[in-house]
């Protein structure tokens, strides 16, 4: 039996993340997750790949305020623009609008880049659609709603590295928003299709591909590599290119989730290991938002 082992949410894309006993799951994931981000002046997202100091950048949500704290640097807090001033974004294949922030924001984050740095957020009207076997909805993440990621598949990451004389690495590495426990054989994950996990309905969209920010020790702010990558290109390659770890997912129900929830798979796309005990598969069609043209 799988079970919510940890709940993340990150405030602000890049940056550190926030850990909750329990959460909403919105249609663009975990309450919260994602919904700020951090932009160049012609409208580029800015993340760890380039500026693995980010990761030491602490979001706190103050109800309609939010503060923004590093290592050697004052607090800020600020009011959260939930509309107003927008400017056009992108993000990978996306492009759209965010709103605004408080220019105080850009500037503490500018200085903090040592470049041109500014803070905004998801307008009212956000309205991205993500792709794979289940389409749905995302705020300022990468593609999609959820990352999901297991305990067992960080230990047979870890008892790979160890045998390569390497050292462990968190799962923070790898900044998931669901950390699931129980499952004895790793990547079981990238076999579910449909999973409950509280009230909340989940669809497989696709396995996640990493890029250079597992190497980034989320606790400095500073590149740790060669690993967990090295380890992980010896056997997780994807066939069309990198390395995958974890899987990406939407929601095809909102609800609620806590630490220690169960999560049922109603669907595999393989042998289910307990198809007597699992629940009779159900069908989220009427859920799924159409892709975009």
């Amino acid at each position: 039996m799988a079970r919510i082992a940890r709940l993340t949410y990150y405030p602000v894309k890049s940056c550190a993340g926030i850990d909750v006993p329990s959460a909403e799951v919105t249609g663009t994931g975990l309450a919260g997750d994602r919904v700020f981000q951090v932009i160049s002046p012609d409208g580029d997202v800015l993340t760890q790949r380039p500026h693995p100091v980010m990761a030491v950048v602490r979001p706190r949500v103050l109800g309609d305020r939010l503060a923004l704290s590093a290592p050697g640097r004052e607090e800020i807090v600020f009011d959260i623009r939930r509309d107003g001033p927008r400017r056009p974004v992108s993000m990978l294949s996306w492009h759209g609008e965010g709103v605004r922030q408080d220019p105080r924001a850009a500037e503490w984050l500018s200085d903090l880049l040592g470049r041109p740095a500014e803070l905004i957020g998801v307008t009212p009207d956000h309205h991205r659609v993500s792709g794979g076997v289940f389409p749905g909805l995302a705020a300022f993440g990468d593609a999609h709603a959820l990352l999901l990621a297991s305990e067992s598949s960080l230990d047979n990451l870890n008892e790979r590295i160890a045998a390569g004389q390497g050292e462990p690495v968190p799962m923070d590495r790898f900044r998931p928003n669901i950390v699931l426990a129980g499952w004895t054989e790793p990547h079981r994950e990238d076999e579910a299709r449909e999973l409950t996990a509280g009230t909340a309905r989940i669809g497989y969209a696709e396995r996640c591909v990493r890029c250079a920010v597992p190497m980034v020790d989320q606790e400095t702010g500073v590149k740790d590599g060669p690993e967990p990558i090295r380890t992980l290109a010896t056997y997780r390659r994807d066939p069309q290119g990198g390395v995958v770890f974890g899987m990406k997912a939407a929601v095809l129900r909102p609800g609620q989730v806590a630490v220690g929830d169960e999560v049922i798979v109603h669907s595999w796309a393989g042998p289910s290991p307990s198809t007597a005990a699992a629940e009779p598969p159900f069908t989220a069609t009427a859920s799924r938002p159409a892709e975009s043209v």
